[in-house]
């Protein structure tokens, strides 16, 4: 695609819900699972907790969402957290959020494929053993749909999305139906009892508060990825701020209605699940082989009536879907973000660049990578992975609202504000400020409960990041420094002398039209350099030189120990401090091949060569390439080498003279 054919991509809100709400909305699948399993750590005692929690978490998301918009319509340009944060609270307190957020978005990547993977083993518990396999298939098919462009991948994952909205919003309303009917809907583990954790049993008084504290903050993964539209209010058709509030609006209320709903549900299906099956009571059989279904493979198998029910697997394939898609969420914030902050220098310059399809493609493709080993490394194993995640997004949710606060207090202390604005800021500022203290205090209660669980992981590799892209920044002021010109005439003055070095290893054509290139310089001074490696061989090749009859003089460097390299270097750096104004200027004839395993046989010692003489100051290497007949063959036009003439185009012109000696593989080869 063009450049300029950017506005062609962006989205209208029914594509830009499945693209940046899909982590949230997918959240639902597994919020309620994980606060259940941290509160049957009690055993069944403490189930009666589950309402007020999950009202909780209701009350925090519908806080956030309501923080956002306002995020939404003061910084549109995208950027989201990470910008509200470096324009209010400066640099440092922006690159916390950055960090977070980048971290947060690996995780999601993670978490939401290795919980679709279980979701899809819920349904064919057949396929556990290839867990990972399947996990890390599923990222490297979601990378190839994002590196076909934003609109195309929001296309492709549209219609799962909305599946999964449709199937869990068909379950809970069937299942609450059935309810007020008198026919319950039973879960398959409702008969089963739970084993409480020794340190776990008959809590009270502040070890039961911390127990209730720490099933909030895992029941907080409904939250991740709320930040991404605020991300990506550029992708937005116009009128971009108003699109992108009203999807962020959607977004909260259908996730609330599903949270609220798979939780009542579980609820009222007496879902009872652990994360150790030997902890439930009244099994037959082996505890350890016994494989748990998740909530929502429990809720559809009792509401759709049982698992050979076309509901129950149309509800697991929905959810699967959504649960692998929601990583779209992360694929499209991760890029954009990596690509804001390589535009302010924080991170590497090629994050900021556009692929083939106008996407960011090295964006895409570092998230994938880095995801995808973490996946091996976890064993796509979700209990292990959600200890680390959401620690990164209620940092960025802290620091974004206090920042907003900020940008609010200097809105109202301007006398050029007029009323009606003055009015709405004092009720955001409100907002934005109750937005700040609730998840700053989750943040608290997340690092006192998962941090000796993992969540000190996501810590350290924040902090590792959070001081790569301040070294990062560091280099890139200081070379832009270093490469200011501050005289501009001192930098144009024309050196001294060009010396200009050919070196030989034997005559042949490549070395015959490096001359001639180097000739065409017309340099001050041109000679050819050669290193006596071998007496006889170097021997021969002076008398072959003095055949050619040739002005330019083959200076000989004896190399007792058989090194190429150093002597060359040596000599061009004697010359250079002889005469510090004069410029060398060292042409390399190389071959150009077309097959990798050639490169192998070739243009070794030219390559140790160029390596060395790029750290000489004032020396010049210019490679003259020789393009064998494999590198120029039309039918594979990837392996041609640069300039090769395709079918059709004219030959360019290649000043060559015949061989005095049979071509042979040279040092310089």
């Amino acid at each position: 695609m063009r450049s300029e054919e950017l506005h062609e991509t962006l989205l209208p809100k029914r594509l830009a819900l499945p693209i940046f709400a899909s982590d949230p909305l997918s959240s639902v699948a597994y919020a309620t699972q994980e606060i259940l399993l941290v509160l049957t750590l009690g055993g069944l005692a403490y189930l009666h907790f589950t309402p007020w929690i999950a009202a909780a978490v209701v009350a925090l998301m519908t806080v956030v969402v309501l923080s956002y918009r306002q995020v939404v319509h003061a910084y549109p340009s995208g950027g989201g957290s990470y910008e509200v944060a470096s324009t209010n609270l400066g640099a440092s307190a922006g690159l916390v959020v950055a960090a977070s957020l980048l971290v947060d978005y690996v995780m999601t990547v993670a978490v939401s494929v290795a919980s679709g993977v279980d979701n899809i083993i819920s349904a064919m518990p057949s396929l556990a053993d290839h867990r990972v396999g399947m996990a890390i298939g599923f990222v490297a098919l979601l990378t190839g749909a994002n590196l076909r462009g934003t609109r195309e991948s929001g296309r492709a994952f549209a219609v799962p999305t909305y599946l999964f909205i449709t199937s869990v919003l068909i379950m809970v309303g069937t299942g609450l139906f059935r309810y007020l009917l008198g026919d319950a809907p039973v879960a398959e583990s409702a008969a089963y009892g739970v084993e409480a954790e020794p340190a776990d049993a008959g809590l009270a008084g502040f070890a039961l508060v911390m127990l209730c504290l720490r099933a909030f903050s895992s029941g907080c993964t409904a939250l991740t990825g709320v930040e991404a539209i605020s991300n990506g209010v550029p992708a937005f058709r116009k009128p971009k701020s108003k699109n992108a509030a009203t999807t962020m609006a959607v977004m909260g209320t259908i996730a609330v209605v599903m949270f609220v709903g798979v939780t009542t549900m579980a609820l009222v299906a007496k879902v009872h699940i652990t994360e150790d099956p030997c902890r439930l009571t009244g099994l037959e059989g082996d505890c350890s082989s016994y494989t748990q279904r998740t909530v929502i493979a429990q809720l559809a198998s009792s509401v759709f009536g049982g698992e050979s029910s076309f509901g129950f697997y149309f509800v697991q394939a929905a959810t699967a879907l959504v649960l692998i898609l929601a990583a779209n969420t992360a694929f499209n914030g991760f890029p954009l973000l990596s690509s804001i902050l390589a535009q302010h220098r924080y991170l590497p310059r090629q994050l900021h660049n556009r692929g083939d399809r106008l996407a960011f493609s090295n964006g895409i493709l570092a998230l994938a990578i880095t995801a995808g080993l973490l996946l091996w490394f976890y064993k796509a194993n979700v209990t292990n992975l959600i200890h680390l995640y959401i620690l990164g997004v209620f940092t960025s949710f802290t620091l974004s609202q206090t920042g907003m606060v900020r940008h609010w207090n200097r809105e109202l202390r301007s006398p050029q504000t007029p009323p009606e604005v003055r009015r709405r800021a004092q009720v955001t500022r409100v907002i934005n400020a109750l937005g700040a203290m609730v998840t700053g205090l989750v943040l608290v209660i997340v690092l006192a409960t998962k941090f000796t669980q993992g969540a000190w992981l996501a810590v350290v590799a924040a902090i590792v990041l959070w001081v790569t892209m301040r070294g990062i920044r560091r280099h890139y002021d200081a070379t832009a420094a270093e490469l200011a010109v501050t005289d501009p005439h001192a930098e144009l003055t024309r050196p001294s002398r060009v010396v200009a070095i050919v070196l030989v290893s034997t005559i042949h054509k490549p070395t015959l039209r490096a001359l001639a290139y180097a000739r065409a310089f017309r340099p001050d001074q041109l000679e050819a350099l050669t290193v006596a490696v071998d007496r006889d061989e170097t021997s021969a090749l002076q008398r072959q030189w003095e055949e050619l009859d040739t002005d330019v003089p083959l200076k000989v460097i004896d190399s007792p120990y058989r090194e190429i390299t150093r002597p060359v270097v040596e000599y061009i750096r004697s010359i250079r401090r002889s005469s510090p104004r004069e410029v060398v200027g060292v042409f390399i004839p190389e071959y150009v091949v077309g097959h990798w395993w050639e490169q192998l046989l070739h243009n070794q010692s030219a390559l140790w060569l160029k390596s060395r003489l790029l750290f000489t100051p004032g020396v010049m290497v210019t490679s003259v390439p020789w393009q064998l007949a494999s590198s120029a063959r039309a039918d594979h036009p990837a392996a041609r080498a640069p300039g090769a003439a395709r079918r059709g185009e004219p030959v360019p012109h290649r000043p060559s003279g015949p061989p005095l000696a049979k071509p042979k593989d040279s040092p310089h080869d």
